[in-house]
């Protein structure tokens, strides 16, 4: 019997690979001959660089980079054997680095994005996946364009040289793009990204995902006409349309500017994984697969990892079984979209931090239960 294990990080709790790990051990508890094979899986968001590299046997690249409010943060990218690099844009640019009390979009910055960027055209990178996940900016993207060598100018003409945050944006007049990174011509850019938001509007950038990242509504109408203001500038200065499309308003705007200024591809983030890790190739010829994520429910279906798996398993006709540290109510509807069966981690009632701090053990029960579900059921059709 063969099984491939592509769960996506139980988030702030096990990353995929040690999900998968877990899982295997108590399959094995039972299933002691069966062919596990584990494929760390991931969406784009968070978890995307150590997925891709622990199934293509890349490596992790260190950069000290800008962090949202420009404090130096240590972040890296994954650097795959083909010479694809791999970035999450949240290791430089995301919510976590910046503390509750001081989150405020029109102060953050993606410039350290941007220099990750250019650290993985350095290395000589011609094809760079990047991954728009768990933001803390507002910025449109031009704090990732100033590292990258784009100038921006004030109405005065003066070179605005700080690290571009959200609330600056009003100030630019002009963009020059003479500075532009040279080595981005002849790259392939593919954007990871599931979230359909234009730049602006009610359900733009600032307007949907402004108070997550801690703007008030006063805020989030002039980051809104910021984005307007500084849209309607990039238009000009590339000759990209970019305003209105899909996914412009994912990161806080970051996806309006990797289109527009460096060419970028949008890409569905579990769509674009599942290829880079080669989860086809392991998946023909298997007897089951079993994915998961912190907590299935019904959006567990759209969009995110679990689902890009069930779909391709599907494809081959493979069964797959769901595992979640929690199945919601609603989980019962994933079974429309290609899922076979659902284990939850959890068998009795915990609050989260016991189950996050015990998510290992609950996970080795959840696969010595499946594993002894499989034993019956082959006892059962011998």
């Amino acid at each position: 019997m063969k099984i491939v294990i592509a769960p996506d990080s139980f988030k702030e709790s096990l990353s995929a690979l040690e999900v998968a790990t877990a899982l295997e051990k108590g399959l094995r508890r039972v299933l002691r001959d069966a062919q596990i094979v584990k494929v760390p899986m991931a969406d784009g968001g968070e978890g995307t660089v150590d997925a891709v590299t622990a199934a293509t046997g890349g490596k992790r690249v260190h950069r000290v980079v800008a962090g949202p409010l420009g404090q130096p943060v240590r972040a890296c990218f994954g650097l795959l054997p083909d010479g694809v690099a791999v970035i999450e844009m949240a290791a430089a640019s995301g919510l976590p680095l910046v503390p509750s009390a001081r989150r405020n979009p029109l102060k953050t910055s993606s410039f350290g994005t941007g220099q990750l960027l250019r650290a993985a055209l350095a290395l000589g990178a011609r094809r760079i996946v990047i991954g728009l996940g768990g933001s803390a900016t507002n910025d449109g993207g031009a704090g990732m364009a100033q590292a990258l060598g784009v100038v921006f100018r004030d109405g005065r003409g003066r070179v605005l040289t700080r690290h571009l945050a959200g609330g600056d944006l009003g100030a630019i007049a002009s963009i020059e793009l003479g500075g532009l990174a040279a080595s981005l011509r002849g790259t392939e850019l593919l954007v990871a990204c599931d979230v359909r938001n234009p730049l602006c509007g009610p359900r733009g950038a600032s307007a949907v995902f402004g108070p997550q990242k801690g703007a008030s509504p006063r805020q989030v109408r002039l980051l809104d006409g910021h984005l307007q203001h500084f849209g309607a500038l990039l238009e000009q200065a590339t000759g990209r349309r970019v305003i209105k499309r899909p996914g412009a308003g994912a990161a806080g705007g970051l996806g309006a500017a990797l289109m527009g200024f460096c060419g970028g591809r949008l890409v569905p983030g579990a769509q674009l994984i599942t290829t880079l890790v080669g989860l086809a190739a392991q998946i023909e010829g298997a007897d089951l697969v079993i994915t998961g994520e912190g907590r299935i429910d019904f959006q567990t279906a759209f969009g995110k990892a679990p689902a890009g798996v069930a779909k391709l398993a599907a494809s081959f006709g493979v069964p797959v079984i769901g595992v979640g540290g929690g199945l919601a109510d609603d989980a019962r509807h994933t079974f429309r979209y290609g899922f076979d069966a659902l284990e939850a981690a959890v068998t009795q009632p915990m609050n989260l931090a016991a189950a996050m701090r015990d998510a290992r053990v609950n996970l080795e029960r959840a696969g010595e239960r499946i594993g002894r579900w499989l034993r019956l059921g082959l006892r059962l059709n011998p």
